[in-house]
């Protein structure tokens, strides 16, 4: 059975992409053979940076035709000197939105649309100005309908303006792919029984989250030590393949025992060697990287090395956070204390 329209449109910001612009997103991709998603903002607004809004839209709608716009992406796709080089700012005219999406649709996406889905008074408006731009190279082209979804924000009672200003509070209007890129991910680093587990579990039940496990030692455990060159790429993507996991269900932190960062020490002490791509890896980033100091009674627990080994992995994260200009939190003392001084820093960071 054929939909109402063959192509439809839908323009946003979605900074955040919250459940409000997937309800006209759906609506659609139920009435249109083909849905065209086109994102901009000038300025950007605060953790919904292009990438991000690129990663949410792929995984929510990966089977629409998604363009998301910069001033970079612009000046690269401009094929004559009257090409638009810039993204409108936010608050200019109407009209130059209308236009600058019209450009985008037929010169960059070489397409037309026949409706554009909105919550929005402007819709109309946006509707015939698209007709009249296509209509310049296309006389023939149909009028370009205009869809109108919950527009009295009944069905979905939220804003973006709203969200941003309470990510932490309204946070059931994001879906967990999209929350989750507001989740702080906090890394501990630091030898071997330096109190890294233990912080992160106990940190996962003050702030009622999860804490992601050093997946290193559970492969140790399961091959009795008998760990070979190429597990170690493996142990840093199955890491990091963890932490994406769960963050999909944390709350405002995600505590992380160890990082890429880790296995490369390990891959350098074990083999003397490290394969360009967990190189890559351990360049991964964090909100905040706790370095545990080894200042407490060594506990052998059957699967450590010695108390002089935890000195040295902890003098090579000194070097390493230093060489990579990591920023870090050296926590010291008991492990009360340690979580005291963690639980009291995001505290400070995180008023919400």
């Amino acid at each position: 059975m054929s939909k109402r329209f063959k192509r439809g449109l839908v323009v946003g910001k979605f900074s955040p992409l919250h459940r409000g612009h997937e309800l006209v997103i759906q609506r659609a991709f139920n009435e249109c053979d083909e849905v065209v998603l086109i994102s901009y903002s000038k300025p950007e607004l605060p953790g919904c940076e292009p990438e991000k809004r690129e990663q949410w839209l792929a995984a929510l709608f990966p089977h629409a035709k998604r363009l998301v716009v910069t001033d970079e992406r612009l000046q690269v796709w401009a094929k004559t000197k009257d090409d638009p080089k810039e993204i409108p700012a936010n608050d200019a005219e109407e009209i130059i939105h209308r236009h600058f999406c019209g450009f985008l649709c037929q010169h960059i996406l070489e397409l037309s649309v026949d409706a554009v889905f909105t919550s929005e008074n402007y819709g109309d408006g946006f509707a015939e100005e698209l007709t009249r731009y296509f209509r310049l190279n296309e006389p023939d082209h149909p009028q370009v309908c205009h869809v109108m979804v919950d527009h009295r924000r009944v069905q979905i009672p939220i804003s973006g303006t709203v969200l941003r200003g309470e990510i932490q509070k309204n946070r059931q209007w994001l879906s967990a792919v999209v929350y989750s890129s507001f989740v702080k991910r906090v890394c501990f680093l630091g030898g071997e029984s330096s109190g890294k587990t233990v912080l992160a579990g106990e940190l996962a039940k003050h702030f009622d989250t999860f804490h992601v496990a050093e997946y290193g030692r559970e492969l140790w455990e399961r091959k009795n030590g008998g760990l070979i060159f190429e597990d170690m790429v493996y142990i840093a993507e199955t890491q990091i393949a963890n932490e994406d996991q769960i963050v999909l269900r944390a709350n405002k932190f995600l505590f992380c025992d160890t990082s890429p960062l880790t296995t490369l020490f390990y891959s350098q002490h074990l083999f003397g060697k490290v394969e360009a791509a967990l190189e890559q890896l351990a360049k991964r980033t964090y909100e905040l990287v706790i370095l545990c100091a080894p200042d407490f009674p060594f506990v052998q627990d059957g699967t450590r090395q010695d108390e002089s080994f935890r000195t040295l992995q902890h003098e090579w994260y000194l070097h390493q956070l230093k060489t990579r200009k990591i920023s870090y939190l050296l926590v010291t003392g008991s492990i009360a204390n340690r979580v005291s001084q963690i639980r009291s820093l995001l505290k400070v960071e995180t008023p919400n």
